[in-house]
C-alpha cells in the first residue's frame, strides 16, 4: 500500500497572500473544537514536538472518536490517500501562522508579526512555500 505524507522537512509554509490577518491569533473556540484549535494547541503547545502527518492524524482520529488501538489500522489507512497538507490549513490561510518544519520534519508555528517569521523568509536556505489563497 503507497503511503502519502504532508510531511516537509527544512520548509517553511508562509501565510496566504490574501490573509487579512496581521499577526498570528488563536482561533476562536466554538463549542465544539475546530481542526484549526486542535491544530493550534497541538502545535503551540509543543513546538517541534510532532510532524504535520502525526499532528493531521490526531486531529482525524479525535473526531472521530478513535481508540488507541484503532490507531495503527486507522493511520494507515489515512495515509493510503493523498490529504491536505499546512497549505491548506486554516492557520497559515486565515490565522496568520507560518509553519516551519525542521530537517526531522517536526514542525512549529510562528505569527506573520514575529522577527522567526521573518528570519525564515530571509534564510536562502530555507524553501519556501506559500498557503493556499482562500480565493481563487
Amino acid at each position: 500500500m503507497k503511503v502519502h505524507s504532508t510531511n516537509y522537512f527544512d520548509t517553511f509554509i508562509a501565510v496566504a497572500e490574501d490573509t487579512k490577518a496581521a499577526f498570528g491569533v488563536r482561533p476562536p473556540s466554538k463549542g465544539k473544537k475546530t481542526v484549526a484549535e486542535m491544530q493550534y494547541e497541538m502545535m503551540a503547545n509543543n513546538p517541534y514536538k510532532y510532524t504535520s502527518d502525526d499532528i493531521f492524524f490526531q486531529v482525524f482520529a479525535e473526531r472521530n472518536d478513535l481508540t488507541k488501538a484503532e490507531y495503527q489500522q486507522a493511520r494507515e489507512k489515512f495515509f493510503s490517500k493523498g490529504q491536505p497538507c499546512f497549505r491548506a490549513s486554516p492557520l497559515t490561510k486565515t490565522y496568520g501562522f507560518g509553519v516551519h518544519s525542521n530537517s526531522e520534519g517536526k514542525v512549529a508555528l510562528f505569527g506573520i508579526e514575529t522577527e522567526t517569521y521573518h528570519r525564515f523568509m530571509a534564510d536562502p536556505k530555507v524553501k519556501k512555500l506559500k498557503a493556499m489563497k482562500s480565493n481563487r
